[in-house]
């Protein structure tokens, strides 16, 4: 593979027309360094997702100083790959080389990061989302030129992954950080009340909840029969009697009566009809409900966001799947970075007026809205 470093512009173009001012040769040459940098960051983090799902990271914190053979035969892999990919960690700076020894390792602060052990501090789990996305490429340029959006079932391990992501935060915070947002809600759930869980995908969070509280009876609404088919097996494996799932669109809850707890976990900026689902919600509160919504901590203000070190993550799952999948529904496309303006205004228009907006320690990534009417 051959690669060129940008050549100045000419003053004008062919035809005599007058081109654009050339740029100082130095700006040029900063910004095409940034470009490699961007480049060797994304490979590094598709490298990252492989060592993610191989259980490679996994693996090094299990062992001492150890040869490419030795990392292979641990993990149960063939060892050229594995030589290749230590490679690719080496000289991103994560995994350190013994050149004497040819022996590799991971220094702890990175196994903190890497390592599944890190709980929902474990960020080799989100760079899965590079080879995701990647996937349905072509399918968004489509929709670039002729319109409309890329249907979820395009993506394949989207729920996995959800699940995979929201499970480690929601078992370290869900029942003893994001619940007592609400004073009282512990106790309320203790005692026994009805909830319903909107866009609850394999429901991991909702079956926690339901195992931390059996006196409460808890439904989960997800319109992906091979989501809500993962979330029943849980349940059962669980043993929880207090826990159900129903496919359904959540644009329409008709018949479901009234709920003294709805939540919705990174699901609402995903629907087709976003507005529609929030007046739902708001309809089927009992008088004295809540909602209890989780979702992106971001800006509807695209200025406020430059100062968001992961907002271009933001915007790329965006583009490549939570606004492209309304669009594929002929829906609002809200998108990931809706952010918390809108959020607001959003819930405001359909009667949940008593809003405070809360964050949990630890979790740089998520606002929670906690909504009464």
């Amino acid at each position: 593979m051959t690669t060129t470093t940008p050549s100045a512009a000419p003053a004008s173009a062919p035809d005599g027309r007058h081109a654009s001012p050339q740029a100082p040769p130095e700006e040029i040459e900063a910004f095409a360094g940034r470009m490699f940098d961007v480049l060797s960051q994304a490979s590094t983090a598709l490298m990252i997702s492989i060592g993610h799902r191989t259980g490679l990271f996994d693996t090094l914190t299990s062992l001492p100083p150890s040869t490419s053979t030795q990392i292979a035969e641990a993990a149960g892999l063939q060892e050229r790959y594995v030589r290749e990919w230590l490679g690719a960690m080496t000289v991103a700076r994560i995994v350190t080389h013994e050149h004497g020894t040819d022996r590799f390792s991971l220094p702890d602060a990175h196994a903190a990061v890497l390592a599944r052990a890190a709980g929902p501090d474990n960020l080799s789990a989100i760079m899965q989302f590079i080879p995701l996305l990647s996937q349905v490429e072509d399918a968004v340029i489509h929709s670039f030129r002729q319109g409309g959006g890329v249907p979820y079932s395009a993506y394949t391990r989207f729920h996995e992954l959800m699940s995979e992501l929201s499970s480690a935060s929601h078992d370290a915070a869900l029942v003893e950080a994001i619940v007592p947002l609400e004073p009282g809600l512990t106790r309320r759930l203790t005692d026994g009340i009805r909830v319903a869980d909107i866009g609850c995908g394999r429901g991991h969070s909702l079956n926690l909840l339901a195992s931390a509280f059996p006196g409460s009876a808890f439904i989960g609404y997800d319109f992906a029969d091979e989501a809500i088919d993962a979330a029943r097996a849980e349940a059962a494996e669980w043993g929880l009697e207090n826990a159900s799932f129903e496919v359904r669109d959540v644009t329409d809850l008709t018949g479901t009566g009234a709920f003294d707890l709805i939540t919705a976990f990174d699901a609402i900026h995903d629907q087709a009809h976003p507005a529609t689902v929030l007046g739902q919600v708001a309809a089927h509160l009992a008088p004295d409900g809540i909602f209890l919504m989780g979702d992106m901590r971001a800006s509807s203000n695209l200025e406020d966001n430059l100062a968001i070190p992961w907002s271009p993550f933001l915007y790329t799952v965006s583009t490549m799947h939570c606004m492209t999948v309304s669009l594929g529904l002929d829906g609002a496309g809200l998108g990931t970075v809706w952010g918390e303006q809108l959020a607001l205004r959003m819930l405001a228009d359909v009667g949940l007026t008593d809003v405070r907006v809360e964050q949990v320690e630890g979790d740089f990534i998520n606002s929670y809205y906690v909504a009464r009417r």
